[in-house]
């Protein structure tokens, strides 16, 4: 009973949040999946992949080449050596999935320090409260209740490369708790662990198109290039949400008081496919035989270098697999913002489609953001009616 309960929570949390379903590809299970029907890839901890902060979530959840801000750390920390001010702090607030449950949450505070004009130092800390869970025997006697929690933690680095292009590397220690602990069903139950690490790059330089001040940029980050997760002992290790994103933008300055952003991202799971086994066929080790894709390779390198070329459906599928985010942001004097975006994901791939909205204000050296999600899909979509709330401090000294 307990187990169930368990299992039924972490599906709506993941599958859910994610908007997709997968089927599992770990030894004895036998799947037959057709080409070109739902094949998602499945991670732990997705909450390492939830936009945190408002304005990039009102720009369609886009990030890798935007405009240097206090919440860069997630998206690209490589732009935090292009900061104007001195250091700043931020607060993000998140009510997550609440057209179905009223009680998880997602939390993001974000800080950055330039002791010199070509290095930045940065930390960050997400955490995910994913509501209550009531546990109970078979009998159905109330045993207790928990809340499970997941956070992460990150420490960054940013440098100036050249006057134009800079780096930034970023550690990341995650800590993911489903159970609370103990025994369910025989089975021991503990927290989850992962070491991760980001490594991004961006690039800005002024670009005047038509006597009009402007600038252009671009940004690849690598996230969560870490260990992989398990909750019991001899289970296998689930692989966390490592990606890669790409993106640009252009800035034009229309006068002294107006500017508009054009944005983009690319953005991919550095995760293998989950492969397609013949239906009732298994090998001598009564393992799954794989009739389309790749077998999951032990080493992590090698898997993520594997999930660009082995979906099972080839070339289009892998196509499919690449996620976009388009988005506008107009300034006012640079003191208020309207900022509007899409995020597109293939229906194969977990069908999470949404338009986003919001405004932002600068008061000094206050800043406050709010976002709106509308999804898309055609369906009940978890993620709808999402908002986002941030509020922070930038100081020049």
């Amino acid at each position: 009973m307990i187990l169930r309960r368990l299992t039924l929570f972490v599906c709506v949390l993941t599958v859910l949040a994610l908007n997709a379903s997968a089927q599992s590809s770990g030894s004895g299970t036998i799947t037959n999946k057709l080409l070109g029907s739902l094949n998602a890839i499945q991670t732990t901890v997705p909450f390492l992949s939830i936009a945190p902060d408002s304005r990039a979530g009102a720009m369609g959840d886009l990030g890798a080449a935007t405009r240097p801000d206090v919440n860069s750390q997630h998206w690209n920390a490589a732009k935090y050596a292009f900061i104007e001010n001195k250091t700043g702090v931020s607060l993000a607030y998140t009510p997550w999935l609440r057209n179905i449950v009223n009680d998880i949450n997602l939390a993001y505070l974000s800080a950055y320090y330039r002791f010199d004009d070509r290095q930045t130092i940065s930390a960050s800390l997400k955490y995910f409260s994913l509501g209550e869970v009531i546990f109970r025997d078979i009998e159905g006697v109330l045993i207790g209740n928990f809340h499970p929690n997941e956070f992460a933690l990150d420490a960054g680095y940013s440098r100036l490369l050249s006057d134009y292009l800079s780096g930034a590397l970023v550690m990341r220690f995650v800590r993911s708790d489903i159970t609370g602990g103990g025994t369910i069903e025989g089975q021991q139950y503990n927290a989850g662990y992962s070491f991760a690490a980001d490594l991004g790059f961006y690039y800005q330089h002024p670009l005047d198109i038509a006597n009009q001040d402007g600038e252009i940029a671009w940004g690849v980050n690598f996230s969560n290039l870490g260990t992989k997760i398990s909750y019991t002992e001899g289970s296998d290790k689930q692989f966390i949400p490592a990606s890669l994103r790409a993106g640009a933008r252009y800035t034009l300055g229309i006068d002294e008081y107006n500017s508009i952003t054009a944005s983009f991202d690319l953005s991919k799971l550095l995760v293998p496919s989950p492969p397609i086994y013949y239906a009732d066929s298994t090998d001598l080790n009564g393992d799954p035989v794989i009739q389309y894709g790749k077998k999951t390779p032990a080493s992590l390198p090698l898997s993520w270098i594997q999930s660009f070329y082995d979906a099972p459906d080839g070339f289009r599928e892998e196509m499919h697999e690449i996620m976009f985010s388009v988005g506008l942001e107009y300034w006012y004097r640079e003191q208020f913002a309207i900022r509007i975006g899409y995020f597109n994901e293939h229906e194969n791939k977990g069908n999470r489609k949404y338009f986003a909205t919001g405004i932002g204000m600068n008061l000094n050296v206050f800043f406050l953001d709010f976002s709106y999600l509308i999804s898309t899909s055609g369906r009940n979509n978890p993620l709808a009616n999402t908002m986002r709330f941030t509020l922070g401090l930038n100081f020049d000294y």
